[in-house]
Parts: structure tokens; sequence; C-alpha cells
């Protein structure tokens, strides 16, 4: 079973092995992600997001799942040292409230939960290179993960093996300059990509924005966290990566 969609700004693909889930399964995850976009959203200016931000809407008014998200994002922001926060300074001092570095990996893995509930076993969901991968792929194997090289579309600089875990990836090459530390509102530097692999895509997907406004200081943070593995790709591309990372990492590819 194979689903692809024009969610979150990205373009969100599942595919489901055997045992599979019934079509309403996806129609449901489909649905549930467009939920969350309308609520989360900082371009729509009707979003829960955004009338919050713009003081139209005060936080205990709004809905369990925002407050959810906020709360976890606070707790990130004490976590990181303030290297993810979703409430940002711009260098004029403005604070914006953007907890999207933290939303989609939230959604992308409330809407695995909800394959798990339908029976699904192996499959993985893919919103724009954040990935959750359960169980198998064909023939028992792992999912493969390529990451992208960062001047080569059509190169990996990487290939991952992996079974039940989340894989994001935060970079600047793509898209451009678009992360700012947050404690300064300006681009980070040191880092061209950073690749994390965890238990859970939400936490999982914060921490690689977080370890790439820290630079490489963010691999010696990350390497105290026994369940989570990065990959980090240098300005002087260099490729380095944390001890946890050598039983993804696939040497033949």
């Amino acid at each position: 079973m194979r689903r692809v969609e024009s969610l979150m700004g990205t373009t969100v693909s599942i595919d489901v092995r055997q045992p599979l889930v019934p079509e309403s399964t996806l129609d449901d995850v489909i649905a549930e992600l467009r939920d969350v976009e309308a609520r989360f959203s900082t371009f729509r200016p009707d979003s829960e997001i955004s009338r919050l931000a713009r003081g139209e809407l005060a936080e205990e008014s709004c809905s369990l799942d925002v407050r959810q998200v906020l709360a976890a994002c606070d707790h990130l922001a004490a976590a990181t040292d303030g290297a993810f926060d979703a409430r940002r300074r711009s260098p004029d001092g403005t604070v914006t409230l953007d907890p999207s570095g933290y939303v989609k990996g939230w959604a992308v893995e409330e809407a695995a939960w909800r394959i798990d509930g339908a029976g699904g076993r192996d499959y993985w969901i893919n919103a724009g290179g954040d990935i959750v991968a359960r169980g198998h792929a064909d023939g028992g194997r792992p999912w493969r993960v390529g990451i992208r090289h960062p001047d080569r579309v059509d190169r990996v600089a990487a290939v991952l093996a992996v079974s039940d875990r989340a894989v994001a990836t935060s970079g600047a090459y793509e898209r451009g300059a678009h992360i700012a530390d947050p404690r300064t509102g300006r681009a980070p530097t040191g880092l061209r990509s950073v690749t994390v692999v965890g238990p859970g895509l939400a936490f999982t997907d914060a921490y690689a924005t977080a370890v790439f406004v820290m630079g490489l200081d963010g691999l010696r943070w990350l390497a105290r966290r026994p369940e989570y593995a990065a990959l980090v790709i240098t300005d002087d591309d260099r490729v380095v990566w944390t001890e946890g990372m050598e039983r993804y990492l696939v040497r033949d590819a």
C-alpha cells in the first residue's frame, strides 16, 4: 500500500508492507495530518498558532494538542540550552512563535501510532526526509535511508539501515539558510547537514535542529543520550558521526 500527499509544506509518502491495513486508516492518517497543518501552520492567519502569536488567543484556551506541543517545546528549549526554541528571537529582539521544528515529527509519529493500532507492522512514513521506519522492508531487511549529498542531488553521502527507528535530517544546502539560532536570530555555522536516528520522530527531529545550531559541539551533546545517534557533514565537507551511528551505517552501499 502506498500513498503520497502534499502536506505541511512538503511531500508525505506512506509505504505499508504486509500485513496491510484498511485504506480507511490511511485516509484517517492524511486527514489527521491536514488537521495538524491547519492548527499549527505559521502561514495560515486563522491557525491556532497564528492567533496565539498575535495575542488573539490565550495559551490556556488552545486545544490540548497545541498546549502539549508548546510544553514539549519549552522542555526542549531547556534541555538544549536554547539551541531549539519555539519562541524564537530575531536580531531586533522580536519574539515569534514557531513550533514547526517539533510539530512535523510529532504529527508523523502520531500518524504512525494510528497505523500501529490498525495492525501495521512493516511500514514507513517519509515527510520531506523525516522518517518513521517500522519493522522491515521486503525480505525481512531493515529499511534503507540515504543521506543526500550536499552538492549532488543524485548522490548520497551515506546510507543507513534502520528498523523501528526514526530518522530526521536538518541542513542548509537545500532550502538555504532557513534555520536560525534561536538565541541570536542568525544562521548557524560549522555544519551543512545533521542526521539523527532515535526512537521517536518528535524528539529526533528537534534534536537534529538543535545539533545543527550547536555545530560540532552538538555531537558531544547528543553522544550523552545513548538512544540517539548523529551523523553530520561539516562546512569543509568532512563526515563525522557519534559512536552510536556505527550500528546503522551501511558500509557496502
